[in-house]
């Protein structure tokens, strides 16, 4: 008998080594294998047939290790079929994640004051293929997947149990938990702080899992965690020594009553609401069920793959889990206060607040299944917003409103909520749901409320051009914009081409003048009175766009739109001497020039 001695890379338990022994041992030639993990080598014996060595090295590689003396790996694979399977793994979750908006199922909604055991479970089964499939059925793909992936030789059975008992654990949790909240109430409600923590500390957990499974980091892959062992340990996540702890997968699972998905908030209210510890429990419960069928089947997924579509298959998860990672660390952020540029959402166009007659502004949102329309206001430092939301899904994922900056945590009921705040400091006010899925910004301006031509027109709205730097008298050149409308998109022309003087027309107290925009605003030039009511009226010939949408003036507090295919009337009354420049609403590109006298 002769022997080969084999060096291999990426075994790290007694495990490996049995499948390790298993798998060369097929190969042609091979009379025998002794697998140390800890010297890192395979002992091949074998007669006069000598084994091929690419046999051997196909075989090292399907069980899941490579051919080479142990060290520091490198940070970036070499080898092409990594990529390859990433490539591959990119466009199935992607084409995945498109049949997944093609169902609709985040856009269950029911709006019901009495919720039943059966509708508990309904709830779930939606939740378990929506929000909790983006939070918890991320953290538990990436467990689940790292688990099999280190355990090749494990049976289905082995590899599936560990699911088992997470989802036993967390029926369990969430009956133990809700029945805690049907007795003493909001007093277990989590706050705000303790949500967006949790979310953050599960996004870091889901990249680097992710990471890890792509393969494309043997560094990565090789080494543990690099969580805070406190936060490992809360979360099940603690080094692997050969066998996931039932107990630990019995925790696990009722811990994750504690992590912000939308839908378990739903049902936390309604634990709360019912004063019953069986009552809670019965609700939390069925909640929980309704889950455990989607959770299972990843649980199921993972433990039946092996073999030379491993390692796509774990590709395909670590891009999927990297993708939920980078959400849930986006969502944690949002529930933090910060918004920051590589997780910023879409935002409708600002919507500018009107003032009541108390002075208060007022802006109105809509509240849906699928998130907040409009989710973008601007409003004045210093001044009191009446936010006013209208939910027509209270129960979904969208129906609590967190906004950490001004200490607002709130559940939305059906109808009309009402949330009262007063912005101290100018700059960006994000806000969010529960989750951070779905998000919004008040963006918050300085203002001169007090002046003698605010006070003239108090009911005139506030608008986005607040925000930017006031207008510099008749811009000259081509200015940000470019002549042809360059990169802020001001179309129409950057300048008027040429000005045209019109004349007023008294109409009992009122100064009316009147213009045409055919591209340009004609005629662009008034000289009207002080302290007189000024209505001027601009008819275009076509739908305007880019920046000739509107008109501006901070100075006498005019931010209009024009309402195409109607006239534009813009109201205001001067009251001191003076040039004032009319803009569009960027503040860039002058639109026509009134003189008070």
């Amino acid at each position: 008998m002769k022997r080969i001695v084999v060096p291999i890379k990426g075994m790290h338990c007694r495990s490996c080594e049995l499948l390790l022994e298993d798998q060369i041992g097929q190969v042609q030639g091979v009379k025998k294998v002794e697998v140390d993990y800890r010297k890192g080598e395979a002992v091949l014996s074998h007669g006069a047939d000598i084994p091929s060595k690419a046999e051997i090295i196909r075989a090292v590689r399907e069980a899941g290790y490579d051919i080479g003396v142990g060290g520091k790996s490198p940070w970036l694979s070499s080898d092409g079929a990594d990529y390859r399977n990433l490539g591959i793994g990119a466009l199935i979750v992607s084409g995945l994640y498109l049949a997944y908006r093609s169902l609709g199922t985040a856009g269950f909604a029911f709006d019901s004051q009495n919720v039943t055991s059966a509708v508990a479970l309904l709830v779930g089964l939606v939740a378990g293929v929506s929000s909790c499939m983006a939070l918890v059925g991320g953290l538990i793909l990436g467990l689940s997947a790292r688990h099999a992936e280190q355990h090749p030789e494990a049976t289905a059975w082995q590899k599936f149990r560990p699911h088992l008992y997470f989802n036993i654990g967390r029926v369990g949790g969430y009956a133990f938990f809700g029945s805690l909240l049907g007795l003493v109430g909001s007093v277990a409600k989590p706050s705000a702080g303790f949500l967006a923590f949790m979310t953050l500390a599960v996004g870091g957990v889901m990249v680097l899992m992710g990471i890890k499974l792509t393969g494309v980091s043997p560094r990565l892959k090789e080494g543990g965690l690099t969580l805070p062992p406190s936060i490992g340990r809360m979360l099940g996540l603690s080094r692997h020594s050969g066998e996931y702890s039932h107990g630990g997968s019995l925790v696990t699972g009722a811990l994750t009553f504690f992590l912000p998905c939308g839908f378990t908030q739903s049902m936390q209210i309604f634990a709360i609401g019912t004063g019953s510890a069986i009552q809670g429990a019965t609700v939390m419960g069925m909640f929980a069920l309704g889950t455990v069928p989607a959770l299972l089947g990843i649980g199921g997924l993972t433990s039946v793959i092996k073999g030379a579509t491993a390692r796509l298959f774990y590709a395909t998860v670590g891009v999927a889990v990297l993708l939920f990672g980078l959400t849930n660390l986006g969502n944690g952020l949002a529930l933090a206060g910060f918004n920051p540029g590589l997780f910023r959402i879409k935002t409708s166009a600002a919507v500018a607040a009107e003032v009541d007659q108390s002075g208060a502004q007022v802006v109105r949102m809509t509240q849906a299944d699928a998130g907040y329309s409009p989710n973008s206001f601007t409003v004045r430092r210093g001044v009191p917003v009446k936010w006013i939301i209208t939910s027509e899904s209270p129960y979904s994922c969208a129906a609590s409103i967190s906004m950490p900056s001004q200490g607002i945590y709130q559940r939305l009921n059906s109808g009309e909520n009402v949330i009262e705040f007063t912005p101290q400091q100018s700059g960006a006010l994000p806000f969010s749901c529960s989750m951070g899925m779905y998000r919004g910004v008040f963006n918050v301006v300085d203002g001169d409320a007090g002046s003698e031509s605010s006070a003239a027109a108090p009911a005139a709205p506030i608008g986005l051009a607040a925000a930017i730097a006031p207008p510099t008298p008749y811009p000259s050149g081509g200015g940000s914009c470019g002549a042809g409308g360059g990169g802020c998109g001001c179309g129409g022309g950057a300048q008027p081409r040429r000005t045209v003087t019109g004349q007023v027309q008294q109409a009992a107290d009122v100064q009316k003048l009147v213009s045409r925009d055919d591209d340009d605003v004609s005629p662009n030039e008034f000289t009207v009175r002080a302290g007189l009511p000024v209505e001027w009226t601009v008819t275009a010939s076509h739908e305007p766009y880019g920046c000739a949408i509107g008109y501006r003036n901070d100075q006498l507090g005019v931010y209009v739109y024009d309402a195409y295919p109607e006239p534009t009337v813009i109201r205001f009354t001067p009251t001191a001497p003076g040039d004032y420049v009319f803009t569009c609403p960027m503040g860039m590109v002058r639109r026509g020039i009134i003189h008070v006298k």
